[in-house]
Protein backbone atom coordinates (compact mmCIF):
# COMPACT_ATOMS: atom_id res chain seq x y z
CA UNK A 1 0.00 0.00 0.00
CA UNK A 2 1.30 3.54 -0.96
CA UNK A 3 2.21 5.70 2.16
CA UNK A 4 0.21 8.80 2.82
CA UNK A 5 0.05 11.93 4.29
CA UNK A 6 -2.46 13.54 6.84
CA UNK A 7 -2.78 16.24 9.51
CA UNK A 8 -5.33 17.55 11.07
CA UNK A 9 -7.32 21.27 12.67
CA UNK A 10 -10.20 22.47 14.13
CA UNK A 11 -12.11 24.81 12.45
CA UNK A 12 -14.53 27.03 14.95
CA UNK A 13 -17.67 25.53 13.07
CA UNK A 14 -20.26 23.08 12.97
CA UNK A 15 -19.39 20.16 10.94
CA UNK A 16 -22.19 20.69 8.35
CA UNK A 17 -20.77 24.03 8.15
CA UNK A 18 -17.62 22.98 7.14
CA UNK A 19 -18.61 19.67 4.98
CA UNK A 20 -21.07 22.38 2.91
CA UNK A 21 -17.44 24.11 2.15
CA UNK A 22 -15.70 21.15 1.16
CA UNK A 23 -19.46 20.14 -0.64
CA UNK A 24 -18.65 23.48 -2.74
CA UNK A 25 -16.00 22.98 -6.07
CA UNK A 26 -17.10 25.74 -7.67
CA UNK A 27 -15.45 27.65 -5.22
CA UNK A 28 -12.34 25.33 -4.93
CA UNK A 29 -10.70 28.09 -6.83
CA UNK A 30 -11.35 30.95 -4.24
CA UNK A 31 -9.94 29.35 -1.33
CA UNK A 32 -7.53 26.56 -1.72
CA UNK A 33 -4.73 27.78 -3.11
CA UNK A 34 -3.42 24.77 -5.12
CA UNK A 35 -6.78 24.27 -7.79
CA UNK A 36 -7.27 26.78 -10.42
CA UNK A 37 -10.54 25.19 -11.90
CA UNK A 38 -12.58 23.07 -10.85
CA UNK A 39 -15.97 21.65 -12.51
CA UNK A 40 -18.68 19.03 -10.99
CA UNK A 41 -19.13 16.59 -14.04
CA UNK A 42 -21.20 14.63 -12.43
CA UNK A 43 -24.14 14.32 -9.04
CA UNK A 44 -25.24 11.72 -7.36
CA UNK A 45 -29.41 11.66 -6.25
CA UNK A 46 -28.63 14.22 -3.32
CA UNK A 47 -26.86 16.93 -5.29
CA UNK A 48 -23.42 16.31 -4.10
CA UNK A 49 -20.21 15.67 -6.60
CA UNK A 50 -19.51 12.29 -7.53
CA UNK A 51 -17.10 13.52 -10.39
CA UNK A 52 -15.05 16.75 -10.49
CA UNK A 53 -12.61 17.93 -12.81
CA UNK A 54 -9.76 19.93 -10.88
CA UNK A 55 -6.35 21.93 -12.42
CA UNK A 56 -3.96 21.56 -10.21
CA UNK A 57 -0.79 23.44 -9.53
CA UNK A 58 0.65 22.22 -6.56
CA UNK A 59 4.63 23.76 -7.62
CA UNK A 60 6.37 20.30 -7.95
CA UNK A 61 2.71 18.51 -8.84
CA UNK A 62 0.92 20.31 -11.74
CA UNK A 63 -2.12 18.41 -13.58
CA UNK A 64 -5.43 18.43 -14.99
CA UNK A 65 -7.56 15.34 -13.55
CA UNK A 66 -11.05 13.91 -12.73
CA UNK A 67 -12.06 12.36 -9.29
CA UNK A 68 -14.57 10.07 -8.34
CA UNK A 69 -15.78 11.03 -4.89
CA UNK A 70 -17.79 8.86 -2.48
CA UNK A 71 -19.44 10.06 0.44
CA UNK A 72 -20.17 8.55 3.62
CA UNK A 73 -22.48 9.70 6.04
CA UNK A 74 -22.68 13.72 6.52
CA UNK A 75 -19.23 14.38 7.92
CA UNK A 76 -16.76 12.01 5.59
CA UNK A 77 -15.89 12.14 1.88
CA UNK A 78 -13.11 10.17 -0.21
CA UNK A 79 -11.80 10.37 -3.76
CA UNK A 80 -10.09 8.74 -5.78
CA UNK A 81 -8.20 9.56 -9.63
CA UNK A 82 -10.33 8.58 -12.62
CA UNK A 83 -7.79 10.01 -14.87
CA UNK A 84 -4.88 12.15 -15.08
CA UNK A 85 -2.00 13.29 -17.19
CA UNK A 86 0.91 13.12 -14.49
CA UNK A 87 -0.95 11.33 -11.63
CA UNK A 88 -0.89 7.92 -11.11
CA UNK A 89 -3.00 8.02 -7.87
CA UNK A 90 -4.42 10.68 -6.07
CA UNK A 91 -6.53 9.47 -3.13
CA UNK A 92 -7.93 11.07 -0.19
CA UNK A 93 -10.71 11.97 2.40
CA UNK A 94 -11.56 14.59 4.57
CA UNK A 95 -13.21 13.09 8.24
CA UNK A 96 -15.28 15.69 9.95
CA UNK A 97 -15.65 15.09 13.68
CA UNK A 98 -17.41 17.39 16.66
CA UNK A 99 -14.76 19.07 19.26
CA UNK A 100 -16.29 21.63 21.47
CA UNK A 101 -18.21 24.28 19.75
CA UNK A 102 -16.14 23.59 16.66
CA UNK A 103 -15.03 20.71 14.30
CA UNK A 104 -11.96 18.61 13.90
CA UNK A 105 -10.89 18.09 10.40
CA UNK A 106 -8.33 15.08 9.28
CA UNK A 107 -7.02 15.29 6.06
CA UNK A 108 -5.36 12.57 4.30
CA UNK A 109 -3.60 11.92 0.69
CA UNK A 110 -1.55 9.92 -1.14
CA UNK A 111 0.23 11.39 -4.21
CA UNK A 112 1.87 9.04 -6.70
CA UNK A 113 3.26 10.37 -10.12
CA UNK A 114 3.91 9.11 -13.29
CA UNK A 115 7.39 10.59 -13.49
CA UNK A 116 10.64 9.48 -10.86
CA UNK A 117 10.28 11.37 -8.09
CA UNK A 118 11.77 10.48 -4.83
CA UNK A 119 9.35 9.44 -2.36
CA UNK A 120 10.62 12.39 0.09
CA UNK A 121 10.13 15.13 -2.45
CA UNK A 122 6.12 13.14 -2.78
CA UNK A 123 5.71 13.53 0.54
CA UNK A 124 6.32 16.80 0.60
CA UNK A 125 4.01 18.09 -1.79
CA UNK A 126 1.18 15.70 0.22
CA UNK A 127 2.06 18.32 2.77
CA UNK A 128 2.40 21.19 1.30
CA UNK A 129 -1.33 20.62 -0.66
CA UNK A 130 -2.56 19.14 3.07
CA UNK A 131 -1.79 22.57 5.07
CA UNK A 132 -2.89 24.88 2.83
CA UNK A 133 -6.02 23.24 1.62
CA UNK A 134 -6.62 23.01 5.70
CA UNK A 135 -5.26 26.26 6.40
CA UNK A 136 -7.84 27.61 3.79
CA UNK A 137 -10.96 25.77 4.60
CA UNK A 138 -10.62 26.96 8.06
CA UNK A 139 -10.72 30.44 7.30
CA UNK A 140 -13.16 30.11 4.58
CA UNK A 141 -15.55 28.27 6.57
CA UNK A 142 -14.83 30.52 9.53
CA UNK A 143 -15.37 33.71 7.29
CA UNK A 144 -18.57 32.35 6.13
CA UNK A 145 -21.85 34.41 7.82
CA UNK A 146 -23.63 32.28 10.44
CA UNK A 147 -20.97 29.25 10.26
Amino acid sequence: MAEHTSSSITIEAAPADVMDVIADFDRYPEWTGEVKEAEVLATDSRGRAEQVRLVLDAGAIKDDHTLAYTWTGDNEVSWTLVKSQMLRALDGSYLLAPVGSGTEVTYRLTVDVKIPMLGMIKRKAEKVIIDRALAGLKKRVESVPGA
